[in-house]
């Protein structure tokens, strides 16, 4: 029975084929592309090959290509939809037997599948031999005695040399020894006078740093048969030479070649490292380095079948240094990622599916660690309970935790700010591992509170100092009265300044009294209904109290008369009566204040707003944004406490004070109204 491989990516052309021919007579092997065909026709498995070219599109002669390099005697028939002159040509000069167009017609593929049988049980196929232009006198024997030249084209005879390379693979992980390993294979099997080969391998950015010039040098990896003194000092360049050439051609080169004779540089590299060939290292994807081969030991040359074997060993040693090479950058990194985590003052723990600690810092070790483990690793029953219920938790439900604060029972004042995230492969849904990191606040958290209490002591040291200010401007006048007492109490003029003294100085002190009383209350207000408009009156009035100025005028929204508010009705007045002595302050000589009110929302989320505005000089927008801090203000007298107890106030009232930057003084009080109704 013979074997017929189908090449098609669709599986009905495979069917049109196996219905065409007798089951009995022929076995029909369907693969979809040439790497899967890979196996069958390199060991001549295959009696024929039928090639779906129209599915393969473009890659179709390059498919026929590869196909004639593996298997040299094997037909193959091409099937097209239609005649194309110059794609015929170029198939038939790659290999193709047989062009046939679609649809498949029985009688006429079976009629050439038993010519192709009769024919080649008539004539015994021989291996072609590839005699290369400009070296016919070199090459002679191999026209004289094909066996010389057909050394490695029996499938058997591949296949040992094959088994003989598998050995050479087992230094996966160690270029050097795998590049040495092969040239001493190659020595072994062809019996090579010298050899080198030069590489072009790839920085590494995390611990290389080279120019553009030396990223395009060719280095001397391995080398038989040459001195190591000479590879020490001796490069080849993709830019020039030898080096210039493979990449251009893409090819084995010979040094007595067109286009090495014509490269002067190539002829000197070619004549100091005393070699013949230079055979391109492939990776599928580029070159990555040259090999520079003599002849043999006995001075004969290495024919063309022999340099193609080379060539695909190459192809394999390439794509074998690639594996090495992203191995060594996967190292690299983990070792970089490694030392990272392994320096962080976090703690960094890495727990697999099985409860196995794959990785743990010295931080981790630090905290979590036992006192009295020998090795020095961490096991997952040294983490704390607590922590290792969190671990247990995201690897069964594959969600991350928020981060939490998490303190030691044993530890007291230590506290951890905790995050746990699953690590997940793919789509896959179940993590198979969870990183914990834990951060000390412990340190950042009492120098919080350090300072803190230093900021709580400056403002203890700012508020005494004004204090001590403002009283004593509040007692000097009834000092000096007081002296003056006895001598002139008769004088009517001197007991009308002692009363005005008296009078002003009481309401100082009573003003810091309420500011005090009010800072000192902790949010503690009672809850009573009033009236806006009435609220506001008063207020004016005491702050007029406080700054009485000739032509003080206030204009009073009505819409705020009929509104009925309820909070803490004393607190109120004061914070509106400190905004509306800052109003009068402002402008002493012709105050005029301005008070409107406006309510918005719906009956379950009412709020109210009170704007109060003067006609001083307003704000600007860096005042507006310091002058309700405690202390700050722009006069010579007061303590600059009045604002800042006003928005104590509103806020414990959950309201917004706001200080609006404008050209005449704004001051905007939001206060949400949990009661509102009309009188």
């Amino acid at each position: 029975m013979k074997t017929i491989l189908v090449l098609s990516p669709h599986p009905d052309f495979a069917e049109s084929i196996r219905a065409s021919l007798d089951s009995e007579q022929y076995r029909i092997v369907h693969r979809i592309n040439v790497e899967e065909a890979e196996p069958l026709v390199a060991h001549g498995l295959a009696g024929a090959v039928i090639l779906d070219a129209d599915l393969m599109g473009v890659e179709s002669i390059w498919c026929i290509e590869r196909l004639r390099r593996r298997d040299k005697k094997s037909p193959i028939i091409a099937f097209t939809e239609s005649a194309q002159a110059d794609w015929e040509e170029e198939a038939f000069l790659h290999g193709v037997t047989h062009i046939l167009t679609k649809p498949v017609r029985q009688r006429l593929l079976n009629s050439i599948l038993d010519r192709l049988w009769s024919a080649a049980t008539a004539t015994p196929a021989r291996p072609a031999t590839h005699v290369p232009p400009g070296n016919t006198a070199v090459f002679a024997r191999t026209a004289i005695d094909p066996h010389a030249g057909a050394r490695f084209v029996n499938a058997a005879q591949t296949l040992d040399v094959l088994r003989d390379f598998s050995p050479i693979l087992t230094h996966s992980l160690d270029a050097e020894a795998m590049l040495k390993q092969f040239l001493q294979f190659l020595r072994d099997i062809l019996s090579v006078n010298r050899a080198a080969i030069f590489l072009n391998r790839p920085c590494s950015p995390l611990t290389e740093v080279i120019s553009p010039e030396d990223s395009r040098r060719l280095r001397s990896a391995a080398a038989i048969g040459l001195a190591n003194g000479l590879l020490e000092h001796f490069e080849l360049s993709l830019d020039s030479g030898i080096g210039a050439q493979v990449t251009k051609l893409g090819r084995i080169l010979r040094r007595d070649s067109d286009e090495a004779r014509a490269d002067a540089e190539a002829q000197k590299e070619f004549e100091l490292l005393g070699a013949q060939v230079a055979v391109p290292i492939p990776n599928r994807d580029t070159i990555i380095g040259v090999a520079i081969f003599d002849g043999r030991v006995t001075g004969e040359p290495l024919v063309n079948v022999e340099l193609e074997l080379i060539f695909h060993l190459l192809e394999q040693v390439g794509l074998a240094l690639r594996n090495i090479w992203l191995h060594d950058q996967l190292a690299g990194n983990h070792e970089m990622m490694t030392d990272v985590l392994r320096e962080l003052n976090s703690a960094c723990i890495v727990v697999g599916r099985d409860l196995k600690v794959l990785h743990a810092n010295k931080a981790a070790r630090r905290h979590f660690g036992r006192k009295n483990e020998r090795t020095g690793k961490l096991e997952f029953s040294d983490l704390p309970p607590a922590l290792g219920a969190k671990i247990y938790q995201v690897l069964k439900t594959g969600a991350a935790l928020e981060p939490f604060r998490y303190e030691p029972e044993n530890s007291p004042n230590t506290v951890y700010k905790v995050s746990v995230l699953p690590f997940q492969h793919g789509n896959s849904s179940v993590p198979v591992s969870a990183l914990l990191t834990a951060e000390d606040l412990s340190e950042s958290e009492q120098l919080s509170r350090l300072e803190i209490e230093a900021a709580s002591l400056r403002l203890i040291k700012s508020m005494s100092y004004r204090l001590v200010n403002e009283i004593g401007n509040a007692v000097v006048p009834l000092s000096t009265h007081h002296q003056l007492l006895n001598e002139r109490f008769a004088d009517p003029e001197f007991r009308k300044s002692l009363d005005l003294a008296l009078g002003e100085s009481v309401k100082r002190i009573m003003r810091l009294n309420n500011q005090m009383r009010f800072l000192a209350r902790e949010g503690q207000f009672e809850q009573e209904t009033f009236a806006l408009g009435k609220l506001v009156e008063d207020a004016y009035q005491e702050a007029n109290r406080h700054q009485a100025t000739s032509g003080a005028q206030l204009k009073l929204d009505p819409a705020s008369q009929p509104l009925t508010v309820v909070g803490d009705r004393a607190a109120l007045k004061h914070a509106l009566s400190e905004i509306m002595l800052n109003a009068l302050q402002s402008n002493p000589q012709n105050s005029k204040i301005d008070v409107t009110c406006k309510t918005a929302g719906s009956n379950g989320d009412r709020s109210l707003t009170i704007e109060v505005q003067d006609n001083g000089g307003g704000f600007s927008a860096e005042t507006a944004k310091k002058v309700p801090a405690p202390f700050f203000t722009t006069r010579n007298v007061g303590l600059g406490l009045g604002l800042a107890v006003s928005q104590r106030i509103i806020e414990t009232h959950h309201g917004k004070l706001e200080i609006v930057p404008s050209k005449t003084g704004v001051v905007r009080v939001s206060l949400p109204l949990g009661t509102l109704a009309n009188s």
